[in-house]
This record gives C-alpha cells, sequence and structure tokens, in this order.
C-alpha cells in the first residue's frame, strides 16, 4: 500500500466528502443551526475574503491530466491524475540502483512521443545516472551514467537524444558539462563544457538549440544541439558603471543573481530566467542576444514556465513560500499565492495553458506535495500529498485507454 496515497487534497473531488446516515434533529438544534447560520451569513458579509468571487470562477477540469514527480529524499517518483473526479496518485514507482542508500531522483521529463520518461539520479559515487522508463506500464528500459550530480534534463523532437546538466552542487566551483545520451541505446555519446553549476536545461520547438544556465558564472549559454557546442554566452549580472569595487562577481558587476533556471524559447524569442539571488526574473531577447527586461521578485524565484500562448509566467518562490503569476504584456505580476508548506520548487504550465503544476519539497519529516492552480481564475483547486522533497516534475499528455 503506498504510504503516501493517502485521501487527496482538492476543490473539485467532492466525492471525498464524508457521507453517512444522520437522526432527524430535534426543535431546538434545527433553532440553534438556523440562528448559527443567520451569524455566519452576516460575519461572511463583513469578512468575506477578497478573492471569494475569484475563486468562484474555477471551473472544474474537462479532462484528465497527468504528471510525473520527483520525491528527491524517497527515491521514488509519483504519477499525479487529476481530472473532473479531482487529484489523486494513480502510481508510485521505486527508483535508483540500490535500495539501502538515497540516491536523489532529482530531473524528469517526458520523450517528445509520450512513450518514455527519464529521470536524473544525482547522489551518484561519485557520479549520477540517467534512468529510462516506458510511460503507461513505468518498466524501466535501462540507464547510463553520466557527471557529478546530473540534474535538469530535456529531450529532442528532432534527433530523440537527451540532454542534461552534470550540475555538480556538492563539489569544488569548477566548470562542469552537458551530456548528452542516444537515448534508444542509453549511451553517452559526448560531454560538452559550459560552466560552473550548470542548471535548468530546455530546447527550443525544433529540438536544435538548447538553452541552459550557469548559476555561479551568472550566465546563459545557448548549445548548438547538432554540434555539441556553445554557440553564445550571455553574462545576465547588472552592470555597476563607474564602480571601483571589484570584490563582487566579475569586474564591475553588482552581486551575484545565480540564475537557477530559463524557460524554452516562446514563440515570440525570448526566453526566461529565474534569478535565485538576485531576486529577479530576466527576460532575454533571443535575436539581439540582450536582456530586454528585468522584473523584481519576491526572495528566492527557483523555476519558472510560461504558457503556449506566451502570455502567462508562473514561477515558484523558493525562499518566499509562494507562487507568482506574471501577465507578460503588462510585465508584472498579477497574483502570489502562498503554498501550503515551505520551499516550493518544480512548475509546469499545461499544454493547454489551463492549469499549472508546482511541487512543494516541505521541511523535516513532512511529506512533499503537488500543488495545482487554475490558470483562469488564478486560485489553487487541488493538493496532493506525494514523498518527501518533491522536486522535478513533467507533464504526460496521455493517448489512448
Amino acid at each position: 500500500m503506498n504510504p503516501h496515497n493517502s485521501m487527496p487534497r482538492n476543490r473539485y473531488n467532492h466525492s471525498l466528502r464524508a457521507q453517512g446516515s444522520r437522526s432527524a434533529p430535534d426543535q431546538f438544534t434545527l433553532r440553534v443551526g438556523i440562528v448559527l447560520a443567520l451569524v455566519t451569513c452576516v460575519l461572511a458579509v463583513s469578512v468575506a475574503p477578497v478573492l471569494a468571487e475569484d475563486e468562484s470562477d474555477a471551473q472544474a477540469p474537462t479532462r484528465e491530466y497527468f504528471a510525473y514527480i520527483c520525491a528527491e529524499s524517497e527515491d521514488e517518483v509519483s504519477l499525479i491524475q487529476f481530472g473532473p473526479g479531482g487529484a489523486e496518485i494513480a502510481k508510485t514507482i521505486e527508483v535508483g540502483s540500490f535500495p539501502a542508500e538515497i540516491e536523489g531522483p532529482h530531473g524528469i521529463n517526458v520523450s517528445p512521443s509520450g512513450r518514455y520518461w527519464y529521470v536524473s539520479v544525482s547522489h551518484g559515487q561519485p557520479f549520477g545516472t540517467i534512468h529510462k522508463y516506458s510511460t503507461g506500464t513505468d518498466e524501466w528500459e535501462g540507464d547510463v551514467r553520466v557527471g557529478m550530480f546530473p540534474a535538469t534534463l530535456d529531450v529532442s523532437m528532432s534527433t530523440g537524444l537527451l540532454y542534461v546538466v552534470n550540475s555538480d552542487f556538492y563539489g569544488d566551483h569548477v566548470p562542469s558539462t552537458i551530456s548528452v545520451i542516444e537515448t534508444s541505446t542509453m549511451t553517452e555519446i559526448e560531454q560538452i563544457s559550459t560552466g560552473t553549476m550548470p542548471h535548468g536545461a530546455r530546447l527550443d520547438g525544433k529540438g536544435s538549440m538548447l538553452y541552459s544556465v550557469n548559476m555561479m558564472d551568472d550566465e546563459l549559454v545557448e548549445v548548438d544541439g547538432l554540434r555539441f557546442e556553445i554557440t553564445r554566452r550571455l553574462a545576465l549580472g547588472e552592470m555597476k558603471h563607474g564602480s571601483g569595487d571589484h570584490s563582487m562577481h566579475g569586474s564591475g558587476h553588482g552581486p551575484m543573481v545565480e540564475p537557477s533556471w530559463v524557460t524554452a524559447p516562446t514563440a515570440r524569442g525570448k526566453v526566461y530566467v529565474a534569478a535565485l539571488s538576485g531576486n529577479q526574473i530576466i527576460e532575454v531577447d533571443l535575436d539581439s542576444w540582450k536582456v530586454s527586461r528585468r522584473f523584481d521578485t519576491p526572495a528566492g524565484p527557483y523555476n519558472v514556465d510560461v504558457s503556449p500562448d506566451g502570455n502567462l509566467l508562473a514561477v515558484t518562490y523558493k525562499k518566499a513560500d509562494a507562487v507568482g503569476f506574471w501577465d507578460l504584456d503588462q510585465g508584472k505580476e498579477i497574483k502570489r499565492i502562498e503554498t501550503t508548506r515551505r520551499i516550493p520548487h518544480g512548475i509546469v504550465i499545461t499544454a493547454d495553458g489551463r492549469y499549472t503544476f508546482a511541487t512543494v519539497e516541505g521541511v523535516g519529516g513532512e511529506p512533499g506535495s503537488v500543488e495545482i492552480y487554475d490558470n483562469q481564475a488564478l486560485v489553487r483547486v487541488a493538493v496532493v500529498d506525494v514523498g518527501k522533497q518533491a522536486g522535478g516534475i513533467a507533464l504526460w499528455e496521455r493517448s489512448g485507454p
């Protein structure tokens, strides 16, 4: 029995409400009930939350959505199902090679075909591995050893090649690599030198150009996914013009911004970078290869995603325990919602733009959780507990029965 498959907390699954027989109330109970109801109504008029009208706009989904979630401190991946009946854990899959050790599943993604999912298992001895599973059956298909602490990964729709950043979080701050994996045989065919503590890895729509950030170098990199080489680098820190203080990162630069994530390019030719220490979302124009806008945020923006139409950006604020929603046309945050637990981590927007899924790590002995938000009403509509330290998340567009 799955210890984390406890009753999910969600707005839509009305069948989860407790039901049972009740004896007929006496007249005194009825009168008390009526009085209490009237008092409650009066109080509700005077102290009703501002969001009440917005919450009523949330509509139950008309289809099923699926997401794979990594629990880094449990060595398991949960498949979450969210639909008209609510949200729940459909299955939990144990991952890794050594049952007696915590190996740390960190990054996860689904192949463009939807047939396979891949997970980076990071706490190697000393190298990490990438594991391949079939969707639907969730059967293990193979693995391959890569670099130190492999993290974010993506799969090309044109070549089927997988790219994973070897973040090396716990080693010395020295330049690391991006591994390139041939997925049919699970063979590493190249390691591309990139920078110090690479994180975030997202391909363009053609699957030929990869974008990643180097956290300790404060830079965005563009990788030619066919030539296996860095084509452009962009410094993300803000210049301090006329400053004679060189104690910060780089001559003439301000404090480190520590970029932690980058989105896939939008149809408008932009990518968005989360600056974990800089407390900013940084918009980069790919044509000019320049920073086009900076949005100040609460502490610790960590993961970001953009809706398919390019209008809505969703972000986890890791240090502020909240999720934010930004209108990119207006360039402003339109909603911020505190998470139910501490340390929000991953975030993804569904392919139809209707919902946002976010993972929350939790602290101590708490389970992790998955929170689901309605992108039209901008309210949380479901929460499901999963394994400890929920982090990596990937949506799966299920086809067929």
